[in-house]
């Protein structure tokens, strides 16, 4: 019996240790190494494996995603490294390593897209992508052979798929400047010369992987939105203007709503998604209650329950025609009504009726006073 014992807790120690999560960083593949073998779906449908690419005597496989602002000022550079060495026989796969449910919202403040499967097609169309891009974020089981530190690192494979590079793309993370070291380049044109690569390794400089070891930061960073205190101010029509002129350094999102709007109780989420992506950069969301004056406490207890630990305000008097002409005198008077606010006053948005999302964000992002880049 004490034997049947002692298997079964061989046994369990066993299972425990198959169910815990990836380690945070496991060992980059070493120069020498064989390619491990994948068989990952790409945005386009189908299935990639080594043998896809058998035809090439060149492989170079980057790990990437859509998030990180290093990997979006690297998009560019690794178009062009696929069309520059497609005529060479190189072919340049990148694949998405990232668990999408261990991405804090606040790391999606350079973004207007997290790293799901379906936003990496979106992205990859967005871009004009001329590389096949492949999903291994359910499971990371293929990020955890290469090892990969950031995003984006680059392997670079000879024809009998032995690692010859592996490092950065080169030593530039912004999208303009010159590199002065084109390490990815480099290797590349001493393999194609038949010459060793000059430097086979080098450090890589981008956003940490998120494995699936992280995804309690997720879950941690809801539960601290729970602790951080919601108010509700009232306004007069001197101060909606005054958050009109917008004289912060911020760009400003300002958003008319009410309890009483389904539209705007609908939509409110997706502007609390949006304060907590960008309110560490130079952004903040601003909203304005338009409900009475006394449903105050109704519209307070709303605002907790999403969380809304921006600024809200709530007009304090009853002629909501003021409330209009104060925000905005080509408001029609429908809600919501949204608009974005650069500092010094210019309006770039303005839209009564529910925001599209993911336009929104776009916007945001590639506004010039926050920006996709560090």
């Amino acid at each position: 019996m004490r034997a049947v014992y002692k298997v079964f807790i061989v046994l369990l120690v066993f299972a425990l240790q198959a169910a815990k999560p990836h380690a945070e960083q496991p060992a980059t593949l070493k120069i020498g190494a064989s390619a491990p073998d994948f068989n990952l779906l790409g945005i386009d449908g189908k299935r990639y494996t080594l043998k896809s690419f058998a035809g090439a005597d060149i492989l170079a496989i980057v790990f990437s995603c859509n998030h990180c602002p290093t990997a979006q000022a690297y998009e560019q550079r690794i178009k062009d490294i696929t069309s520059d060495y497609k005529a060479k026989k190189v072919a340049v796969v990148v694949i998405s390593s990232n668990d999408p449910k261990a991405i804090r919202l606040d790391e999606l403040g350079y973004t207007d897209m997290s790293d799901t499967y379906a936003e990496m097609k979106l992205r990859a169309k967005d871009m004009g992508y001329n590389f096949p891009y492949l999903y291994d974020g359910d499971d990371q089981k293929i990020a955890n052979l290469y090892g990969p530190v950031a995003t984006p690192h680059i392997f670079i494979f000879d024809k009998a798929r032995k690692l010859q590079y592996n490092g950065r793309i080169d030593d530039v993370e912004k999208p303009t400047g010159t590199p002065k070291n084109k390490d990815a380049r480099n290797a590349l044109d001493a393999m194609l010369a038949g010459k060793p690569v000059p430097v086979p390794t080098t450090k890589t400089f981008g956003c940490s992987m998120k494995w699936i070891s992280k995804e309690h930061g997720a879950q941690d960073e809801q539960a601290g939105w729970a602790k951080e205190p919601v108010s509700l101010e009232t306004i007069d029509e001197a101060g909606i203007k005054e958050l009109i002129q917008n004289k912060s350094d911020k760009l400003r999102l300002i958003n008319v709503w009410a309890t009483w709007c389904g539209p705007c109780v609908t939509e409110f989420p997706d502007f609390m998604t949006m304060h907590h992506m960008y309110r560490g950069r130079d952004f903040e969301f601003i909203s304005i209650s338009a409900d009475s004056p006394d449903k105050k406490p109704k519209a307070l207890k709303f605002l907790q329950g999403k969380f809304a630990s921006n600024k809200n305000y709530i007009f304090n008097v009853e002629d909501k025609y003021k409330l209009i002409e104060a925000v905005d005198p080509k408001w029609q008077g429908a809600l919501p009504y949204t608009l974005v606010v650069e500092p010094g006053g210019k309006i770039v948005y303005s839209a009564q009726g529910p925001i599209n999302p993911a336009k929104m964000k776009k916007l945001i992002v590639e506004n010039k006073y926050v920006g996709r880049y560090y």
